[in-house]
């Protein structure tokens, strides 16, 4: 089985979000279950030097783009195992920044034709191209009118995941025949509540539709959720696959993370102890080894439940004995309010604004519990780093959270888990949580649970593999 990973970002390469993280993992845990996986993506700026000197040209072709051609030239090299290819046209990338320009409606659908068209000349025909996002939204679109019947291209199936259904690449009806370059015989393909929608397209075109965690999948059925996507998903609910992302538990591991002033691990807890007090020391909190400390890594944005937060925190400092850290930048009100509640709690709360990723892993090594109460989550990340590091976590049941962490209460979760969107239900979440933290015995038994799980990318890959299989059998 071979399958070419489109995709508009990936780590090590250059990023700006989650999707980054699960293009950098995902085809290098295929490749590893002896599945031909390489990488397609466009050759930015932004990629550093150290990564463009090991990069072989191979050819240069031209892309058709509506009514006119533009250059592409396909470099190739590998990472990790898995072989990498940059698309490149300066004028499309030669950018600072990945996203945000006033014509990525024209430079991904450059891309998503150029997916396609390079087939021939990479000595690699895919039975699957797994699309991400909108950006890549195209390519099952363009595959099915003008590639599924021409030489070299059959039998080649598509697969589109939903990362963040928010983002949909919506543009002008007016883009449809001069940049997108489908005629009137395909707009329904595109036309979308009174405009092009991307992702509507690959979602009638693919031959499959994923998202980042099974509740996931269904939430996007919702209105509250879909982000007016809903009606179209509930029409093809039958192709939808919900596949829970991992993380890379080898760059993330308490054992061997050089961030951690000490290592540790499910079998040798010892080293948490002291990552706990020098967390403590860093953030000018008192060390105290019995308080239980309550870690936050996170956008500090609304719907990663911030509002929640600030609605019950001075509460939660004022009747509970707890140490609170906080580590994140976003929202200015939130920004504010943390500030000011540091000040008016020096003893009980420390701020850092800003992300900087060796204090995010000490917040993981040194926390006792760690709060997400997001509004919603296609997936999350921060959950599984936080198992992985032995922080037990509270979330709300959303998403991927709902996936990954399943409450305690009956004695067999790993986290704790409160339901409705409300700051007094999160707030009873930390108050069972604290009171768990109190039985040290059964907080050992809970944590250990905890770091036992499994949010590996391998799990995931197996979940794409069947998926993969019983496509290829249709």
């Amino acid at each position: 089985m071979k399958v070419l990973y489109a995709v508009s970002e990936a780590k090590p390469f250059i990023a700006s979000g989650g999707l980054a993280d699960v293009a950098g993992s995902l085809p290098v845990a295929l490749r590893q279950r002896l599945i031909g996986a390489r990488i397609v993506m466009p050759l930015y700026e932004g990629i550093p030097q150290k990564f463009r000197d090991e990069m072989k040209f191979i050819t240069h072709i031209t892309i058709p783009v509506a009514w006119r051609r533009q250059y592409c030239g396909i470099f190739e090299m590998k990472y990790n195992g898995v072989i990498c290819y940059f698309l490149d046209n300066q004028y499309y990338f030669k950018r600072q920044g990945i996203y945000g320009h006033y014509d990525d409606a024209e430079r991904f659908a450059f891309f998503s034709r150029a997916v396609l068209e390079i087939i021939p000349y990479i000595d690699f025909k895919p039975d699957i191209i797994n699309c991400n996002d909108w950006q890549t939204a195209l390519v099952p679109v363009y595959y099915s009118k003008y590639y599924a019947n021409a030489p070299g291209f059959e039998n080649i199936k598509t697969v589109f995941t939903i990362h963040n259904i928010q983002y949909q690449g919506k543009y002008g009806r007016e883009l449809l025949a001069d940049v997108v370059g489908i005629g009137e015989d395909g707009a329904s393909l595109l036309e979308y509540d009174g405009c092009v929608n991307f992702m509507k397209g690959a979602i009638e075109c693919a031959n499959a539709i994923t998202t980042v965690s099974p509740t996931y999948a269904q939430e996007i059925l919702d209105p509250y959720y879909s982000h007016g996507l809903d009606p179209i998903l509930r029409e093809r609910s039958w192709k939808l696959h919900g596949i829970l992302n991992g993380i890379d538990t080898k760059s993330n591991d308490p054992a061997a993370d050089p961030a951690l002033p000490v290592n540790f691990s499910a079998d040798d807890i010892a080293g948490k102890a002291e990552c706990k007090a020098a967390l403590q020391k860093e953030m000018g909190l008192p060390e105290r080894p019995d308080v239980p400390l309550i870690g936050m890594v996170s956008r500090l944005v609304s719907h990663k439940g911030f509002d929640l937060v600030k609605r019950v925190l001075d509460e939660l400092l004022d009747t509970t004995d707890v140490q609170v850290v906080v580590l994140g930048s976003g929202e200015w009100q939130y920004e504010t309010f943390f500030t000011e509640c540091a000040a008016r709690h020096p003893d009980k709360l420390a701020v850092k604004l800003g992300f900087v990723p060796a204090l995010a892993s000490r917040i993981y090594g040194g926390s006792d519990i760690f709060l997400m109460p997001s509004q919603s989550e296609p997936c999350g990340l921060s959950q599984m780093f936080a198992l992985r590091y032995g922080s037990v976590p509270i979330v709300r049941a959303t998403g991927g959270l709902r996936d990954s962490v399943f409450d305690s209460g009956a004695g067999e979760g790993n986290g704790f888990v409160f339901e409705n969107y409300n700051a007094h239900d999160m707030l009873h979440a930390i108050r069972r949580a604290v009171e768990g933290y109190a039985d040290h015995e059964g907080w050992a038994v809970l944590r250990d649970r905890a770091m036992r799980c499994d949010y590996s990318w391998g799990r995931s890959a197996n979940e794409y593999i069947k998926l993969y299989k019983e496509l290829l059998k249709g």
